[in-house]
């Protein structure tokens, strides 16, 4: 029973952010749909997926209002960063192979090399950024920094559409449709935001943000009892009502954030990237994993860490934190490299370099538990990768 409520918790929040994400996926098509391909993937629709790890972060930070908060909020951007880099990519491969679109897809190498190589970056700043016991204002600050360089970089190098007429021919194509008006009540019950917002009127401006809002808010709730939820199975034991007490396994919240909490706010980016890579927008797809991650890393964990310290003022991390944090950040870098290759050699992605990228993550998680579960083997990779830490700075 300890974990069971938790667990139904996290599965509701999965829902609703599946849900909310389709009005994510529609407002964020139609508000960057002036964009060269491979751009909006990386910008809008990498912000727009990306919120549930900002809430959540957020969230962290002030429910636990600690070392521990901010540690689950490393947990998740670390977490969902690496699920972003290896799980997507084959999921989107999968859809594309499985769905006899093609038998491979085909990304740009200006594109992996550009999203590629600042995600390096902005992962081996996050290393050298954040390296002491004390965590202050200014670090988040230069983590939003460089997140609006690499925004910056990208709409000034962005090329106009090479047939503005067709992008317009296509823009009437999209506005012609009209979404089935299913009512307001079952509209509300399935949290259907495009029919309560749009409905069968064509969409706009103004109701593609206000769609992208509202998804944004709901999603922001989800985040809320997604956090509530990791605490709940990382207690020793708490109350719950008409219940009493439950246990739960008594672990760093960390722990829980980077596998679950990682899961669960990654899924508008898988979504968003299965539906670009089923339209052909293999580029889109890719960047936007990378893109999210970028943002993940700079915003997700740079604003709320900068919005905290300004309020309460600097973070005391404790060795633990410190440690696991860490090595977190050097074995996210280490996979990210092996991803990069892995997108970047070879003509196209197949099947063997999904399954590549899925043993990845096999091989993360089992780490992760194995960590958990203070297990020996886990527990020398740790060491290694403290080594690692140390030996660089």
């Amino acid at each position: 029973m300890g974990l069971l409520v938790p667990i139904v918790f996290i599965f509701f929040c999965c829902l609703v952010i599946w849900k909310a994400s389709d009005g994510f996926e529609a407002s964020s098509e139609y508000l960057g749909r002036n964009l060269t391909e491979g751009v909006r993937g990386a910008t809008i629709n990498a912000i727009a997926s990306s919120m549930p790890e900002l809430f959540t972060t957020i969230f962290f930070l002030i429910c636990l209002s600690d070392t521990e908060g901010f540690s689950g909020g490393i947990g998740t951007t670390a977490g969902s960063a690496i699920f972003n880099g290896m799980i997507i990519p084959a999921v989107v491969i999968f859809v594309v192979i499985l769905g006899g679109i093609s038998k491979g897809i085909v990304v740009s190498k200006k594109v992996i090399l550009r999203d590629g190589l600042a995600l390096i970056l902005a992962e081996i700043l996050l290393i050298f950024l954040i390296s002491g016991s004390v965590l202050q204002w200014w670090h988040g600050l230069v983590l939003m920094l460089f997140y609006a360089g690499y925004i910056i970089y990208m709409f000034s190098s962005m090329k106009a559409a090479d047939n503005e007429d067709g992008a317009e021919e296509e823009d009437d194509e999209e506005d012609d449709e009209e979404t089935e008006d299913v009512g307001l009540v079952k509209a509300l019950f399935t949290l259907n935001l495009e029919a309560i917002f749009i409905g069968s009127k064509e969409i706009n401006s103004k109701n593609a943000w206000a769609l992208l809002l509202s998804s944004m808010f709901v999603i922001g709730f989800a985040c809320l009892v997604l956090v509530r939820a990791c605490e709940m199975i990382g207690f020793g034991a708490y109350e719950l009502p008409l219940i009493g007490e439950v246990h739960g396994l008594d672990i760093p919240v960390m722990f829980v954030a980077v596998i679950l909490a990682s899961a669960a706010t990654s899924v508008p980016d898988t979504i968003i990237s299965m539906k670009d890579a089923q339209n052909g927008n293999y580029n889109d797809a890719i960047s936007n994993a990378l893109g999210s991650n970028i943002f993940d890393i700079c915003f997700a964990l740079g604003f709320p860490l900068f919005l905290y310290c300004i309020i309460y003022g600097p973070i005391q991390m404790s060795p633990e934190t410190i440690q696991f944090s860490s090595e977190l950040r050097i074995l996210l870098l280490f996979f990210t490299v092996i991803a990069f290759f892995i997108y970047f050699i070879g003509p196209k992605m197949g099947v063997a370099k999904a399954l590549m990228l899925i043993s990845i993550y096999i091989v993360f998680t089992a780490y992760i538990i194995g960590r958990s579960m203070d297990a020996g083997w886990a527990n020398q990779i740790s060491e290694a990768l403290n080594s690692v830490y140390l030996f660089i700075h």
